[in-house]
């Protein structure tokens, strides 16, 4: 006799969703939809490239965000229905499908209730992540490499659009460092949680065999910010080296000098291009991401005197955040959250939701306590 009883379960969901609807606001979500929806409906907005690019992102970002909601609202419609049907048919089959459907919900729930948790100034931006290699050699230039698939792969899981735009390969191998963008909702505020070091315990498959070796990688997230947000840089501020672009071993790529280096001489800030096929397209996107670090770095030196003149200058977040261990046993920590799994090669391959949830729901109290 099949007898499902989830009346404490859909409540408790419904009044999660009821929460998390309010602080999304459905109804101003509904009304940028239709203020952006008519500027892309404009027949002159692909004049303006740039622009018409900026709106029609905004608009699927928008979409997004309200496709989530609404499905979750049918889903848990839905679900009242199918544990209904599973009681009245006596139907074990029915019965499973609901338990399935409503552990997902509940994983749903909990993906949307951290993402109310993002209401700092550039949380909704899209993201720039930068991956070092630190000390460790050539293990470190590997587990840098690592990461960078890591993350790759996790965007691609959630369907996040993502652009690769420069790689410096290590002689023997991995890579020196590289970096890209996320453009995806809140892409800056989810993945803002990974900046830190990460470090790497394993077996060396490059030294000696039957040592262990440490390497450490260093992650950077800064908000891509929109040109209106772009600070001035005097050109003689700027120091500009052009090069050829290369891929591993340092085998040419293009036959002209299309990769761009720029060097901020104030602060020694260095971003290097090389995806666009021009010199003219990798100088722009250079001096944007130039223009978004340095904008986020005189944010962080006005926070900084603020804690100072307040008399709080301890720092909340430490430098190494996490710790992928391979042996001699296997799991992956997270040094502020405490949240670990023993399934690194899960990790590895972008399963990242778990340490990213707790990462977020840990700065939120960090930052209330």
């Amino acid at each position: 006799m099949v007898e499902l009883d989830f009346s404490e379960q859909l409540s408790a969901l419904r009044e999660t969703f009821g929460n998390i609807r309010s602080v999304v606001d459905v109804d101003r979500l509904q009304r940028e939809i239709a203020e952006l929806s008519e500027q892309a409906g404009a027949p002159d907005l692909w004049d303006d490239v740039e622009h018409a690019q900026q709106v029609t992102s905004a608009l699927s970002h928008r979409q997004s965000e309200l496709r989530k909601i609404t499905d979750t609202q049918a889903r848990i419609d839905d679900l009242e229905v199918l544990v209904e049907m599973a009681n009245e048919a006596d139907d074990q089959d029915s019965a499973d499908e609901a338990q399935a459907e409503l552990k997902a919900i509940q994983k749903t729930m909990g993906d949307l209730e951290v993402q109310t948790l993002l209401d700092g100034e550039y949380d909704e931006r899209p993201a720039v992540i930068t991956i070092r290699a630190g000390a460790g050699g050539v293990d470190a230039a590997d587990f840098a490499e690592m990461l960078l698939r890591m993350y790759l792969r996790y965007t691609e899981q959630h369907g996040y659009k993502t652009t690769v735009m420069d790689t410096s390969y290590a002689e023997e191998a991995g890579i020196k460092s590289a970096t890209f963008e996320v453009d995806a909702p809140y892409a800056f505020g989810t993945l803002s949680v990974e900046a830190g070091t990460h470090r790497l315990v394993r077996m060396s498959p490059f030294g000696a065999a039957g040592k262990r070796q440490t390497s450490f990688a260093a992650v950077e997230v800064i908000p891509l910010m929109p040109e209106t947000e772009s600070i001035d840089i005097p050109e003689n501020d700027i120091r500009v080296d052009v090069f050829r672009s290369s891929g591993p071993g340092g085998q040419s790529v293009n036959t002209t000098d299309s990769a761009v280096r720029l060097t901020h001489i104030p602060t020694g800030t260095v971003v290097s291009m090389q995806n666009e096929k021009s010199q003219i397209q990798n100088r722009a996107a250079a001096m944007r991401v130039l223009q978004s670090r340095l904008l986020l770095l005189k944010k962080e030196e006005e926070n900084a005197k603020k804690k100072e003149l307040a008399g709080n200058i301890t720092a909340s977040w430490g430098d190494q955040i996490r710790s992928y261990v391979l042996a001699p046993y296997q799991m992956v920590k997270d040094l502020r959250s405490e949240h670990e799994v023993n399934n690194p090669s899960a990790v590895f391959d972008g399963d990242l939701d778990g340490f990213i949830n707790a990462g977020i729901r840990w700065r939120k109290q960090s930052d209330d306590d």
